[in-house]
C-alpha cells in the first residue's frame, strides 16, 4: 500500500469525521477542529439541487414545505446517499478553504466492519469533492490515538466509540485491531426509543430534536440519587392539538435500556474474544470510551457493572475521533492498514 511512504508535507491535511450525526473537520496545521455541523443537507424534491447544508439545513427539519427535504446523507455511519454526500464533503471542505487551488489531504474515519463498497464509496466521494488524496482510517483506532492511547505499544487497549450510527468495540495492541465488533446500536437510537416511549405512554409524539434534547439533559444509565425531569412539548395524539408533559429520568432510562445493554452485551463479547494476555492488560488499564452516546450519564459505571473493570471516558468523548483522524497523519507508521487511494 505504500503506507510508509505516505507524505502530508503540505501542512493542509485534515481529519473528517464523517459522522451520522455530525462533521468534525480536525486541521493538522491548526491542530484544532475547524468545523463541527450536522451531517443534513436540504435538498429539492425534485430536482435534487441542494440548497443548504449543515447548521442551516438542520433548522429546515420538520419545516420544510413539501417540496425540500432535509436528508441525512449517511446512515449507521456509512454512506446511504452518495450525491447528496459528496456535495455535503464539498461543502464542508470549501468552508474550511475557501476557493483555493491547493486543495488539502483527507483523513477520513470510516467503522470497523464497513465494506469495501462502502469504502470505495467514502474515498470516491472525498475525491471527487476536491480532496487532493484520500485515505481511510478505522473510527476505533482513530479515537483510541485521540483519547492519547499509545496504540503503537505492545499492550492491549480496549476503546468503546460510540457514534451516531453506530458503535465499534476494539481490542488494539501493536497498532492492528486484534478483536472487534461493529453494531448499529449507537446514539442515535437512543434518540428513537425516547420518542417511541413517550408515543406509546403518553400519546404524545415528538421530533428528533426534542428527543435529543432529552436525552442530553436527563438521559442516564443508571438510577440517580435525585430524579431529573424536563418539560416536553409536542403534539396529542388524540386530540391532535400541541400540548406539554414532564418527562423524568427514571423514564428515559427504562425507554433506553435496551439499547444501552445492547452495547454493554457488545463490550462483554469482544473482551470474551480477547487474547488472555491481551485481556490481563485491560485489566490494568482499564476500558476508554469515546463518541457521542457514551456521553450519557454513568454508562461508563453501568459498563463497570457488567465487566468488573474500571471504565473512564476520553478527555474530550466529542472529539476523539477527529482529533485521532488528524493525528494519524503524524502518525502513518504505526497505522498497518489505512486505505490509501490516489484515483
Amino acid at each position: 500500500m505504500g503506507l510508509f511512504n505516505f507524505n502530508f508535507g503540505s501542512g493542509k491535511g485534515i481529519g473528517i469525521d464523517l459522522g451520522t450525526a455530525n462533521t468534525l473537520v480536525y486541521s493538522k496545521k491548526q491542530k484544532k477542529i475547524v468545523l463541527n455541523e450536522p451531517s443534513v443537507v436540504a435538498v429539492e424534491k425534485e430536482t435534487r439541487k441542494v440548497l443548504a447544508v449543515g447548521n442551516e439545513a438542520k433548522e429546515m427539519i420538520g419545516k420544510t414545505p413539501d417540496s425540500i427535504v432535509a436528508v441525512k446523507p449517511l446512515s449507521e455511519g456509512v454512506i446511504a446517499d452518495y450525491d447528496v454526500t459528496e456535495a455535503m464533503i464539498k461543502y464542508f471542505i470549501k468552508k474550511v478553504f475557501g476557493n483555493t487551488i491547493f486543495m488539502p489531504d483527507v483523513m477520513i474515519c470510516v467503522p470497523i466492519d464497513v465494506t469495501g463498497v462502502e469504502k470505495r464509496a467514502v474515498l470516491a466521494a472525498a475525491l471527487s469533492a476536491g480532496a487532493k488524496k484520500a485515505y481511510l482510517i478505522e473510527e476505533a483506532r482513530a479515537a483510541a490515538l485521540g483519547a492519547g492511547i499509545d496504540i503503537s505499544a505492545p499492550t492491549g487497549n480496549m476503546i468503546v466509540d460510540i457514534g451516531g450510527g453506530s458503535t465499534d468495540v476494539a481490542v488494539i495492541s501493536f497498532g492492528e485491531t486484534v478483536v472487534s465488533k461493529t453494531i448499529r446500536t449507537a446514539s442515535n437510537n437512543f434518540d428513537t426509543d425516547i420518542i417511541k416511549y413517550i408515543k406509546k405512554t403518553h400519546n404524545l409524539l415528538i421530533g428528533d430534536k426534542t428527543a435529543e434534547e432529552i436525552k442530553i439533559k436527563i438521559g442516564t444509565a443508571i438510577p440517580l440519587e435525585e430524579e431529573e425531569s424536563i418539560v416536553v412539548k409536542g403534539r396529542d395524539l388524540i386530540m391532535g392539538l400541541p400540548k406539554s408533559i414532564t418527562i423524568t429520568s427514571e423514564e428515559v432510562r427504562e425507554a433506553i435500556s435496551d439499547s444501552l445493554m445492547e452495547i454493554v452485551m457488545c463490550v462483554k463479547e469482544v473482551l470474551e474474544k480477547t487474547p488472555p494476555e491481551l485481556a490481563a492488560d485491560i485489566v490494568d488499564r482499564g476500558i476508554v470510551m469515546a463518541g457521542g452516546g457514551s456521553l450519557i450519564k454513568n454508562f461508563p459505571v453501568l459498563i463497570s457493572q457488567h465487566t468488573h473493570l474500571s471504565v473512564k471516558l476520553a478527555e474530550n468523548p466529542l472529539l476523539s475521533v477527529v482529533v485521532g483522524a488528524g493525528m494519524a497523519m503524524d502518525q502513518l507508521k504505526i497505522l498497518k492498514q489505512i486505505e490509501k487511494a490516489e484515483r
